[in-house]
């Protein structure tokens, strides 16, 4: 396997912060368990991966390199996980598809934060060639709706009552699609 080199960015945030979004590294394994352990409760409702299970972020983690799979995080000067952000190109009939996936920390939001990584990480699907790049969201999610519209995304499909929340809720789920080329 071909190890990638990004160059990482440096956000100044709106609340004068800043971070360093960058590609998730095999030393990250523990922040992410503690970055996964410090999302409120109300997020894993929405959470299709479970950022608590160790076995998970081990996964996670060993596929920092994969071909198919970019994923970043955003990092503070202390060195914690603050954002976490995916993109896994689809295998089959529909590998010309990126499906991206974010979650910022509950004090890192509203400050700008997820705008950059929803830029950074739909930067790193066009880097993985796909022609679409599409985006998986509760209907209730308006502030993540809201940033992937911003950069053009539209809502190309719902699905009523499609997802259902770890309480057992059924939600109406959103795919907002891109179309790079």
């Amino acid at each position: 396997m071909i190890e990638r080199v990004e160059a990482p960015i440096a956000a100044t945030l709106r609340n004068g912060q800043t971070v360093t979004i960058r590609s998730l590294a095999e030393h990250d394994r523990e922040a992410l368990l503690r970055f996964g352990h410090s999302l409120p409760d109300d997020d894993w409702l929405y959470l299709e991966t479970d950022l608590h299970n160790p076995d998970i972020i081990n996964r996670l983690v060993n596929a920092y390199a994969a071909e198919n799979w970019r994923q970043l995080v955003a990092v503070t000067e202390t060195g914690e996980i603050v954002g976490y952000s995916a993109v896994r190109r689809l295998p089959g009939w529909s590998s010309h598809v990126g499906d991206i996936h974010l979650i910022v920390r509950k004090d890192y939001r509203r400050c700008g934060l997820g705008n950059a990584m929803a830029q950074a990480i739909f930067d790193a699907a066009r880097d993985l060639g796909v022609a679409k790049v599409i985006v998986e969201i509760l209907q209730e999610q308006t502030s993540g709706i809201a940033i992937f519209e911003r950069l053009g995304f539209k809502v190309e499909g719902t699905f009523s009552d499609h997802a259902r929340d770890h309480a057992g809720r059924r939600h109406h789920l959103y795919i907002l699609a891109y179309h790079i080329v």
